[in-house]
């Protein structure tokens, strides 16, 4: 358990790139070097791990974890990929809250604000060209994205998620794998514990208030369909009033530039949330905004492909994917696009951002640093 551990430590310090950077620097550890597993096999974990909702990245080192130690491996996979994050993103936290207030410090935040802009609209082009290939599923991003930009709400994300679910599975079933007879039996104490809290953590958190820091962060994890840069939408409308659009987007900025899974974005919001005790914060909201997805991955680990080669549950999947997009690209407006770009100035740096990541392929980290010194410069002029 100790070599899981610390494997997966020393590749959460050095992980940058966001979820296909980690795969492809897992694939490099454990199936070039060590020979954990070949090719054919990872490539089924890393399938599995987009079929599910939940951070991609990070379910494949759980499951890697898991083949190689079972659970306690799985567990000792994820608490040393994500630990080097956690503690990062709470350090920024700690630092942000005691130089809020300065004028530089602000015109730093603003830089990254429009850091965010440039990310978050990469992303959004980048599942749209993955996701929405035809009339039909062009047209479940367009209708979300039309819905949240008028009515942006998580019950109004949760509604179209479902309605986008239900008409894949009738009208995009043609385009998934063939009908197979293999039965699907998951393993039911992971699958009956997801169900369980994502039904009961809602009623629970009226009654006890407490664990509505939990809740929230669940319901977020377990609606996470596409990749990290999806959490955003999910958390924003879920964080609602509670957190200033500043704070909120710092920390979206902020998980862009640490290593590891951009998952403990919810350690940075988690931290702010409770005040009281925000150490306590930031380590609820990580194990809650994790949690669904593990418990998913455990469900169907073993029998995951008779699930992915229904049509339906495939069909179904692909409306999902499709309606995502346009949840991420409603988040591209608000409240990214316009609490960040406020001048001229803003809109060309945020073009030089785009020319930086898409043509001189200048890594996220040379980005953030690049982003964090014209919002200083600004300060200055």
């Amino acid at each position: 358990m100790f070599t899981i551990f610390k494997l997966f430590f020393m590749l959460g310090w050095v992980s940058f790139g966001g979820p296909a950077a980690h795969i492809g620097y897992f694939r490099q550890t454990f199936v070039e070097k060590l020979k954990w597993l070949d090719d054919h096999e990872y490539g089924q974990i890393v399938a599995l791990s987009q079929f599910l909702p939940g951070p991609g990245s990070s379910q494949v080192g759980f499951a890697l974890g898991y083949k190689r130690g079972g659970l306690s491996g799985a567990l000792a996979a994820f608490l040393g990929f994500t630990l080097p994050s956690v503690l990062i993103m709470i350090g920024l936290a700690v630092v942000a809250s005691q130089v809020t207030q300065h004028d530089v410090f602000q015109s730093i935040v603003h830089g990254l604000k429009l850091l965010a802009v440039v990310v978050v609209a990469d992303a959004a082009w980048g599942m749209y060209k993955n996701f929405c290939k035809n009339t039909l599923t062009t047209s479940l991003c367009l209708v979300t994205a039309i819905a949240l930009l008028i009515a942006p709400s998580i019950l109004m994300q949760i509604a179209l998620l479902s309605i986008a679910a239900i008409i894949g599975a009738c009208y995009l079933k043609n385009a998934a794998t063939e009908q197979v007879n293999t039965t699907f039996k998951p393993s039911y104490v992971p699958l009956c514990l997801f169900i369980a809290l994502l039904v009961g953590l809602p009623l629970a958190a009226h009654i006890l208030p407490s664990i509505a820091l939990f809740n929230d962060f669940y319901q977020a994890g377990s609606l996470v369909f596409g990749g990290g840069h999806v959490v955003l939408p999910l958390l924003q409308n879920i964080v609602g009033d509670q957190l200033s659009q500043d704070a909120f987007l710092t920390g979206y900025a902020a998980a862009q530039a640490v290593p590891g899974p951009m998952f403990t974005f919810a350690t940075y919001i988690g931290y702010e949330l409770l005040p009281s005790s925000p150490i306590m914060g930031a380590l609820i909201a990580t194990i809650a905004v994790f949690l669904p997805g593990f418990l998913l991955l455990l469900a169907v680990l073993k029998n995951w492909q008779a699930l992915a080669q229904k049509p339906k549950v495939a069909g179904a999947l692909t409306g999902v994917n499709a309606a995502v997009v346009g949840l991420l690209a409603a988040a591209l407006y608000q409240p990214v696009f316009i609490s960040a770009v406020l001048t001229p100035i803003d809109i060309a740096l945020v073009l030089v951002g785009f020319f930086l990541m898409k043509q001189i392929k200048l890594p996220i980290i040379w980005l953030v640093v690049t982003f964090m010194s014209a919002g200083a410069l600004m300060s200055l002029i």
